[in-house]
């Protein structure tokens, strides 16, 4: 029965909030974020948690607001994730800022093939309809939802916005080997490991576990490792990307420890400057 109705609320989501007015539609969800920071539910208490931890001199009352601007920025994804497939090709390209875009787009032109490691932060979907829309088209890999039904309309929606997505459920490392040997860009969120056997590394003052993949990818193809942090603007989103990484650790595992905790670090940079932009209301620390 819950699945039934998880079914509908999704579906129902895809096929009616793109049809409603853009400020109603946003009202609407931001309504949606402010009833669950009231109610204070699980995920708003695990977000809550979480982002004492990235600001821990906040007084409880500074860190209620911040978790309520966080449960509204992640309604926001929702909204524009039902919406963005209808989105015009000027809406999806002129609501976008970045940093580091050259730099990106130079080592994509090489076909070494780029792997782009981010957070769950702002709008990852926009940010990979913008460069498909704009001659980069993004590979990536989605964790399996239940029901089915809401599956498989998550990789429609993305593959309506120009991504090519795969099933974590699949064994996808070759298909993405494949993929970057060809010279493509595969973009997976690395923030939280869901494999049970990720890397163990500091962060924020505590211990996380984030995937060995990105790294392990670029190394085995000797593609470039870029790690990428999107965040909301008023009107959109901007992407800040950084250099691509390099390891002068011995040894591949070393390698791969090594470019995690980089990685890691740069996380811990971008959710620091936007908090409220990131979207992690799972346990994501050992402790």
């Amino acid at each position: 029965m819950i699945e039934h109705l998880t079914s509908f609320a999704y579906l129902f989501g895809w096929k009616i909030v793109r049809t409603l007015p853009e400020r109603f539609a946003y009202q609407l969800f931001e309504k949606i974020a402010d009833r669950s920071s009231r109610k204070e539910g699980k995920s708003f208490r695990r977000l809550r948690e979480n982002l004492r931890r990235v600001q821990p001199n906040l007084s409880e009352s500074q860190l209620h607001r911040l978790s309520m601007e966080g449960m509204r920025s992640y309604l926001r994804y929702w909204c524009e994730a039902f919406r963005l497939p209808s989105w015009s090709h000027d809406r999806l390209t002129g609501t976008v800022s970045t940093e580091g875009e050259e730099l990106f787009r130079a080592c994509v032109a090489e076909k070494r093939g780029v792997v782009v490691s981010l957070p769950h932060s702002g709008n990852w979907d926009h940010a990979g309809a913008y460069f498909s829309a704009t001659g980069i088209p993004i590979v990536s890999v989605a964790e399996k939802l239940r029901p089915e039904r809401v599956f498989q309309a998550f990789l429609k929606f993305r593959e309506r916005i120009g991504m090519r997505i795969y099933s974590a459920a699949e064994n996808v490392i070759p298909i993405l080997h494949a993929h970057l040997a060809r010279g493509e860009v595969v973009a997976l969120v690395a923030d939280r490991d869901l494999s049970k056997s990720g890397i163990e590394v500091g962060f924020f003052g505590g211990v996380a576990k984030m995937p060995s993949g990105p790294a392990l990818l670029a190394l085995r193809n000797n593609s470039y490792l870029i790690v990428a942090h999107v965040t909301y603007t008023k009107t959109g989103i901007h992407i800040k990307f950084s250099d691509p990484l390099t390891s002068r650790a011995v040894g591949e595992q070393e390698q791969i420890k090594d470019l995690v905790e980089q990685s890691a670090r740069l996380f811990e940079e971008g959710i620091a400057r936007d908090p409220q932009d990131w979207h992690m209301l799972q346990k994501i620390w050992i402790a």
